[in-house]
């Protein structure tokens, strides 16, 4: 069913002694604005857990598999859409209608692709580039963050040689005390209805996951993370009744008095202006 509403979105989640998505080239330390000192996350590292989410709840049902997941090799999957289409011997995906049908077989079993869209244009049977109607920012701490740096003993030796030296070895763990973070997102009704056919019933499961994604992606290295608040922006129409960013600051988080460094979700004030522009339905899922 085609979406006949836009969708603009808000999470607050937080995260307590944990690393809530580590910097590669950073010794996979918490990511953080050297400048201003707020962290951040990106949104590959949200729509991963989304896409986990997904991936356990929805396994084995027709059209909702996951594209981006290190089962096989993207052009595997590519060639497996000409192969169920028919289109192996003509010409592999030189001819633009190939590439569309391809595509079209992608956004109609992949539940990412339908939502975040895909590059899938490598290989010898390329199905195009989606641009996905569902778009996540980077989530920003909603103050400075500390991050802290510990040491940690480990006694288990990797080899035989080491175990000469000792029975225990020295590591370190970076970690976050607390942070409550803000990302923001947008679902483009206008979009989904041109390419992927992004349904109703899509939305709801995309929402469920995001309330969820941090439920069955526990780690000791993410510590304690969860989903604290998800407001949904529900327009009348298709292309949206107000700019988002105005929606946005409807939504405002403010550290309470005295609460300086905050340490829980209690130490912050949501404020939420429910006065909403013509056309637009505040719905607030947690």
């Amino acid at each position: 069913m085609a979406l006949k509403n836009r969708y603009d979105f808000v999470m607050l989640f937080d995260v307590e002694n944990g690393n809530p998505n580590g910097d590669p080239d950073a010794g996979n330390s918490p990511r953080v604005d050297p400048e201003t000192e707020y962290g951040y996350i990106t949104d590959v590292c949200l729509k991963r857990k989304i896409r986990n989410y997904v991936a356990l709840c929805k396994e084995g049902e027709p059209g909702y598999n996951i594209l981006i997941q290190p089962d096989r090799s993207l052009n595997a999957k590519f060639t497996d859409a000409y192969e169920q289409e028919g289109l192996r011997t003509k010409g592999k995906g030189k001819n633009p209608d190939d590439v569309r049908r391809a595509r079209d077989y992608m956004c109609a079993n992949y539940f990412d692709v339908r939502a975040f869209g895909a590059v899938m244009s490598t290989g010898d049977d390329p199905c195009g580039i989606v641009r996905g109607p569902v778009q996540i920012n980077f989530a920003k701490s909603l103050s400075p963050v500390t991050i802290q740096d510990i040491s940690i003993t480990r006694q288990a030796r990797t080899t035989d040689a080491r175990t000469e030296t000792g029975e225990t070895e020295m590591g370190r763990k970076s970690f976050i005390p607390y942070g409550l973070y803000r990302a923001e997102g947008y679902i483009s009704a206008a979009l989904a209805n041109k390419v992927t056919n992004l349904s109703e019933e899509d939305v709801e499961l995309l929402w469920t996951a995001i309330i969820n994604m941090f439920e069955n992606d526990h780690s000791a290295a993410r510590g304690k993370m969860c989903m604290r608040k998800l407001y949904i922006f529900k327009h009348e129409n298709v292309l949206g009744n107000c700019p988002s960013h105005i929606l946005f600051d409807k939504i405002q988080v403010e550290e309470k008095d005295g609460k300086r460094p905050p340490r829980g979700f209690e130490d912050y004030e949501v404020v939420v202006d429910a006065q909403m522009p013509n056309g637009v339905e505040l719905i607030e899922k947690l």
